[in-house]
């Protein structure tokens, strides 16, 4: 079991790291009573990592073979978070909801891609500039609603 985690701890790591990130970004979610919590945040955030390394393994098994792009892997997991967050978004009467998450959905991917690829002061500063967005701009949007008239705060 040691050899097994010594001799794969990168991948682990950056899995690791992915799911975490994915997590905490998710648990903000959650704390504000979204639909999209910590389960779909660490999912997204881990299976971004995961198909990056795929396609990094690909890449290192197919290399020198013409017309091959292991990075086309990575591309579709931006596609294919985009149908994930379109049906994040619901039109409630007059009111579109849901945009917030779907947006919170697509850069998570983006923050488990960049686990994946190892790069892990982008992904750890990328979390982190999700949650000053979540949290912070959040904290100021409230009140500019308020004073535009809009009493109804919607739900993202």
């Amino acid at each position: 079991m040691f050899q097994f985690i010594m001799q794969n701890s990168e991948m682990i790591i950056r899995l690791f790291l992915a799911l975490v990130l994915g997590i905490m970004i998710g648990a903000e979610r959650l704390f504000v009573r979204k639909e999209a919590g910590m389960k779909t945040h660490a999912l997204v955030s881990l299976g971004s990592a995961l198909f990056v390394i795929i396609s990094e393994m690909i890449a290192i098994n197919y290399v020198g073979i013409g017309n091959f792009d292991p990075g086309r892997i990575a591309s579709q997991v931006i596609v294919g978070i985009g149908f994930l967050g379109a049906g994040s978004i619901i039109l409630q009467g007059s009111r579109l909801t849901g945009l917030t998450t779907a947006g919170g959905l697509w850069v998570t991917a983006g923050v488990g891609m960049a686990a994946g690829f190892g790069l892990y002061t982008l992904s750890v500063i990328s979390a982190i500039f999700v949650l000053f967005v979540f949290v912070v701009v959040n904290f100021f949007e409230k009140p500019i609603r308020k004073i535009s008239g809009d009493t109804e705060i919607p739900s993202n």
